[in-house]
């Protein structure tokens, strides 16, 4: 009977250790998902924020030109006038319509920006060599009418400004009082300011207790990518590109959040993404499988530290009713 009687107890032990551990596993599965999808959104808005306001300071220094299209040096002037008010814009140009000002001759693209000595400087970038009613961005602007953030490219000076670098362009068409296309307006942002930003998240994120409460203090290897429209990786910390070829995942990521188990650089990781407002991107935070269920390590050794010690005690309690 006695012998009966502790067999129970042992399938007790046993029933209760799957149900405590599986209710562990469901709650650390539960909260990780919180954790991490808190840390995406939080990059998602701090870089949308970001990049709305690269945007409408762009388009004021836009507005001034559209205000002083009487002359070449009022819409110099113009692009001058609001420049310094955001300092992650790299500079601002018109391109205005072939031969809109006769005195310019076919091409006129002043382009102001900031140089090395923090001095604004105006250079004349159009000419025959570069024929900028040719370029996609100018002839999407006119064609459409409508303003867009350009594609990231990566921009090689050979006009000895001293710009080259990887960019986005904010791109606006003006109109004359008449209607009639005048020039297309950009501002040119590096991609640095980024790379920057996301650093700064990462790190703000390690260290905020309400997106970390359900760690445990367990250090996680995770990290924050920025993603194009088409898969590949615009800002990444060093080391950490991060490409995305998964057809599903690109489709999903431009819509709506969502997550996805990935191989990122040949390390099966779980990948939390959502769309940036006013941009064509995406912001991922990866995170390597084996550090998803860190948080469990430290209630699993605890929970199988008491069944194994219940069934020791069976064990000797048995033996003893065998004596």
């Amino acid at each position: 009977m006695t012998r009966n009687v502790l067999l129970t107890v042992l399938a007790v032990i046993l029933v209760a250790v799957g149900v405590s551990f599986w209710v562990c596993y469901q709650t650390v599965k539960a909260e990780t998902h919180v954790r991490y999808v808190g840390m995406m959104n939080v990059a998602s808005e701090k870089i949308a924020k970001t990049i709305r306001g690269m945007e409408m300071n762009a388009r004021n220094v836009f507005d001034e030109v559209e205000k002083h299209l009487d002359s070449p040096d009022h819409v110099i002037a113009a692009l001058e006038s609001k420049t310094s008010l955001n300092p992650d814009v790299n500079g601002y140009f018109a391109a205005f319509e072939p031969d809109y000002f006769k005195q310019k001759g076919r091409w006129f693209e002043p382009y102001v920006h900031q140089d090395d000595s923090s001095m604004f400087k105006v250079n004349q970038v159009g000419s025959a060599r570069h024929d900028y009613t040719k370029s996609g961005w100018y002839i999407r602007a006119k064609e459409s009418s409508q303003s867009f953030w350009s594609d990231p490219y990566y921009y090689q000076d050979n006009d000895e400004i001293g710009l080259s670098g990887h960019y986005c362009t904010f791109v606006k068409p003006v109109f004359d009082s008449t209607g009639r296309l005048a020039c297309v307006c950009g501002a040119d942002m590096t991609l640095e300011w980024l790379t920057k930003e996301l650093k700064q998240i990462d790190h703000l994120s390690r260290a905020d207790e309400l997106l970390n409460r359900y760690s445990h203090s367990v250090e996680s290897d995770f990290y924050t990518v920025v993603i194009n429209h088409d898969g590949t990786c615009i800002a990444h910390p060093e080391g950490r590109q991060t490409v995305i070829t998964d057809e599903r995942v690109l489709s999903d990521m431009a819509q709506k959040s969502g997550t996805a188990n990935l191989s990122i650089n040949g390390v099966t990781s779980t990948v939390y993404y959502g769309p940036i407002d006013y941009i064509n991107w995406s912001v991922a935070v990866v995170v390597p499988r084996q550090d998803i269920w860190k948080p469990l390590l430290l209630p699993g050794i605890a929970i199988l530290t008491v069944a194994l010690l219940g069934m020791l005690v069976i064990w000797l309690t048995m033996r003893k009713v065998k004596q």
